[in-house]
């Protein structure tokens, strides 16, 4: 007897979901005012809309970046653009840094090739010449980030005390720099670093005006 009631049952809510009708008006949402990311994007929505309760109003706040503006120092219009103190430290240092690991590389090779081994073997050239590069890649690329950063920091206080940017507080930046990094090594290595580095600078700087 179960067996015939259970099925009884079933018929009885198939029938009844059968009989159920939906009611479907205003079911369509109108789509002619919602907010697309167009809108969004072209600023012809107002932000503050898109919650009520925010009650955010105009005290809404836009992140502005000043990655457009350029140096205003007179003379600082060069061949390669620069929005001051932090461009010239970050790429100079990291240029000059990547440069001096390129130039030890290659010195590293040149030396670890031709250096003479007891047994030639090429498992022994190849540990030599890498052995080389190491020394010689790490030791000119740190000197020459180092100098890079010490020159940067000087020239852009020079600029700065003076106003203006031109070769001449480069070379004096650079001449600075010079003796500053073999002060350790007495007066005269310290004059010719000086020196050198000076005129590298006054070269730099008066090809990056005339490029």
């Amino acid at each position: 007897m179960a067996a015939p009631d259970s099925q009884d049952s079933q018929r009885t809510i198939q029938d009844d979901l059968r009989s159920v009708k939906f009611n479907q008006e205003n079911a369509a949402v109108p789509v002619d005012g919602a907010v697309t990311a167009n809108d969004l994007l072209l600023a012809a929505y107002d932000p503050t809309r898109l919650h009520p309760l925010a009650q955010l109003g105009d005290q809404l706040d836009y992140l502005v970046l000043d990655d457009a503006k350029k140096n205003e120092l007179p003379g600082a219009g060069t061949a390669i653009p620069s929005r001051g103190f932090s461009d010239d430290l970050c790429y100079g240092t990291g240029t000059m840094y990547l440069s001096g690991l390129a130039l030890g590389g290659l010195w590293g090779v040149s030396e670890g090739a031709r250096r003479p081994l007891a047994v030639s073997n090429m498992r022994l050239r190849i540990n030599s010449i890498l052995n080389s590069v190491t020394r010689r890649g790490t030791f000119i690329g740190n000197s020459a980030g180092v100098l890079a950063l010490v020159y940067n920091g000087i020239n852009s206080s020079i600029d700065s005390f003076r106003g203006k940017h031109d070769t001449a507080g480069s070379m004096a930046a650079g001449a600075l720099t010079g003796a500053l990094y073999k002060s350790t090594a007495g007066a005269k290595p310290a004059l010719v670093a000086a020196t050198l580095i000076s005129g590298l600078a006054g070269i730099w700087s008066y090809v990056k005006k005339s490029v």
